[in-house]
């Protein structure tokens, strides 16, 4: 006989569920047929798979040993140490990712990102222990492509991220972005409207100024920052969030961002020697307009990165 007791992380998810994510290699046709028979109970007595678990419940098991079995090396322990913190509380982290890291593991990349980096921090910091939290894993809440820097969430708790997903959804965040494009675009600050279509299997998208069958509406605030000869420095503050709408819906009205392959001048970016995006999120404010919870005490501040390096070098302190 074992027993757990269900931690706050723990909390808030149906039994099945948590058996599940607990106990990766037991069939979930033995895990129903434990519950079936009381070889698995919560708090004593006979419980079905869909009943929600509580902090403080008790869980008490009858069954195989393997199942317990530990792991005894993690693979977030393979990762690089290096991170740049913008922001700790007791629930997330904004973290300034820098441009050629990615966000999560890949086939190329598997020993090392942003997020196993954060898992590796806080197992190290003692506010993250795979072998107490069994069904949560610390996660990122939103992601940066390879090649564009910026400001990443993640959350430490289950209830920070069950939140901060919620605000991502409803759209209570505004994220700024600096980038260079080429160019000047004239007015020096307008609000752009646009319907955005994404091509799946090419991983491209298209953006038209009319509405077209499955293209999503998509709009784009712009402001000139700085002007040079051939091309000018921008803030970009996103009021839907699409994929590649920075990138796609500047080159659509004639000002691709320095050093995009994909949608922007491939002689403008030779120019500069450069064939990386000049993006960059480095700023983020909290606007919340429902209940927040954990997070409440991030409503109205905002946060931005202390330096933004784009990929051909170029250095701006925001």
């Amino acid at each position: 006989m074992r027993q757990l007791t269900i931690n706050k992380n723990d909390a808030g998810q149906r039994l099945d569920k948590y058996l599940s994510k607990r106990f990766k290699t037991m069939p979930k046709s033995l895990m129903y047929k434990y519950l079936r028979t009381k070889y698995i109970k919560l708090n004593g007595k006979k419980v079905q798979p869909d009943v929600f678990l509580s902090e403080g419940d008790v869980l008490t098991f009858y069954i195989r040993d393997e199942f317990f079995e530990e792991k005894k090396s993690y693979d977030f322990l393979k990762a690089g140490k290096e991170l740049s913190i913008v922001y700790e509380d007791e629930n997330i982290l904004l973290l300034d990712k820098k441009v050629g890291v990615i966000c999560h593991q890949d086939n190329r990349y598997d020993s090392d990102c942003l997020n196993l980096r954060v898992l590796r921090y806080l197992y190290e910091k003692g506010e993250y222990d795979p072998k107490k939290d069994k069904s949560f894993t610390p996660a990122l809440c939103n992601r940066i492509d390879r090649n564009t820097g910026g400001i990443v969430i993640a959350a430490k708790s289950a209830e920070a991220l069950r939140v901060m997903n919620q605000k991502i959804r409803d759209n209570e965040l505004r994220k700024y972005y600096l980038c260079i494009v080429k160019g000047v675009p004239n007015p020096p600050h307008a609000t752009l409207t646009a319907f955005h279509h994404k091509d799946e299997k090419a991983n491209t998208v298209d953006v038209s100024d009319r509405p077209l069958e499955k293209y999503k509406e998509i709009v784009t605030e712009y402001k000139v920052i700085r002007k040079e000869s051939d091309r000018c420095l921008c803030e970009i503050l996103l009021h839907t969030g699409r994929t590649h709408q920075i990138r796609a819906h500047m080159a659509h009205i004639g000002h691709p961002l320095l050093g995009d392959e994909k949608y922007g001048d491939k002689k403008f970016n030779a120019r500069y020697h450069t064939k990386r995006q000049a993006l960059y999120s480095y700023k983020i404010a909290f606007a919340f307009t429902s209940d927040s919870g954990c997070l409440s005490s991030l409503d109205g501040k905002s946060f931005s990165v202390s330096s933004v390096k784009f990929a051909d070098g170029t250095a701006i302190e925001p």
